[in-house]
């Protein structure tokens, strides 16, 4: 028996490879290639929580080259090893963004919103297609009876208003954290920022909310904010970063919003600091605290930043966490 090596299998590939060439191809009617595709099908999954309709709808994704503190407390080749590990792209990051919309039966509920329509256009497609595949999800914006935001970052933020300023959900109630709403519209906080970073967070606050007029309705945090819908106190990431428990029918899923950001790097290594979480030390006490829970629990978990369609379990890995992706379900 012949054993298999990467030897022969290039040597295999490259036999193929001219035998094909060699070929007539006149002589082989089913030889004509299709057009090749350019555009990916619509971004949608869809799955159960005891009676609720969960839909993860990707808003698409961004990558840019990685910075040297993209993780402060981790040095670059550190970062580029996990990346790796994961079958990653070295010196790359790709952040994926996957609001979810569900559908309780009685109300139609979006949870965070994505980076905005205007980044459709500006991204050439890679980001802002939440409302695209909202769309061909099947559901209509002007049904969304309630929009639920976790913190106050411009990828679940922006897509609140559509480029012109108007409200892209014109005919729901939009939900925000008391802490971070708190946090954000003072102008004394405001006015102590030092980095150009977080004085753009502020900036970007405050024209979504303005835009709004500021109608919004403040939630406090371990409260049942909506039917099955439990505010979860998960501060860190920033002041008043929530996360939720969905329930209905004795089932649930941890939406945990930015409690990591993309597994591979944060729920492997939960004491990395990602030059994004405002209040580091905290970020990871929390990390740590929902990661335990969520592997005794055996609960499930939605994460915003996790591979789509961002839905998994998790489980302890040496001195981390790892995702176990749910299995895809073909039917409901």
């Amino acid at each position: 028996m012949k054993h298999l090596t990467r030897r022969n299998l290039l040597a295999g590939a490259a036999a193929a490879s001219a035998a094909t060439a060699l070929t007539p191809v006149a002589n082989s009617p089913a030889s004509a290639a299709a057009p090749q595709a350019t555009t990916q099908a619509p971004g949608w999954y869809r799955y159960k929580v005891g009676s609720y309709d969960i839909t993860a709808v990707t808003d698409g994704r961004n990558t840019f080259k990685l910075p040297d503190t993209f993780v402060i407390n981790a040095k670059k080749d550190q970062v580029n090893e996990a990346l790796l590990a994961a079958h990653m792209e070295k010196d790359m990051m790709t952040i994926p963004y996957t609001p979810i919309v569900i559908n309780t039966g009685a109300k139609l509920i979006v949870m965070d919103t994505g980076t905005g329509e205007a980044n459709f256009e500006r991204s050439k497609g890679v980001g802002g297609q939440f409302f695209n595949n909202l769309k061909a999800s099947g559901y209509d914006r002007n049904a969304v009876d309630l929009v639920i935001i976790s913190h106050f970052h411009g990828d679940h933020i922006n897509g609140l208003i559509k480029p012109d300023g108007s409200p892209s959900f014109p005919n729901a109630e939009i939900m925000v954290p008391a802490v971070e709403m708190k946090y954000f519209m003072d102008d004394a906080e405001m006015n102590k920022q030092t980095s150009e970073r977080m004085k753009g967070v502020f900036a970007g606050t405050r024209k979504v909310f303005d835009a709004l007029k500021r109608k919004v309705t403040q939630y406090e945090v371990g409260k049942e904010i909506a039917p099955g819908i439990t505010s979860v106190a998960t501060y860190g990431h920033t002041p008043g970063h929530t996360s939720y428990v969905v329930a209905s029918g004795g089932k649930t899923v941890y939406v945990q919003a930015d409690v990591t950001n993309h597994p591979a790097l944060f729920a492997r290594n939960p004491g990395w600091h990602a030059f994004f979480d405002q209040i580091p030390d905290m970020a990871e006490a929390t990390r740590r605290k929902v990661y335990d829970m969520l592997v005794v629990e055996k609960m499930m978990v939605q994460g915003f930043h996790y591979p789509f369609p961002s839905v998994a379990y998790v489980e302890k890995a040496g001195s981390g966490y790892r995702e176990i992706p749910v299995m895809w379900n073909a039917t409901l």
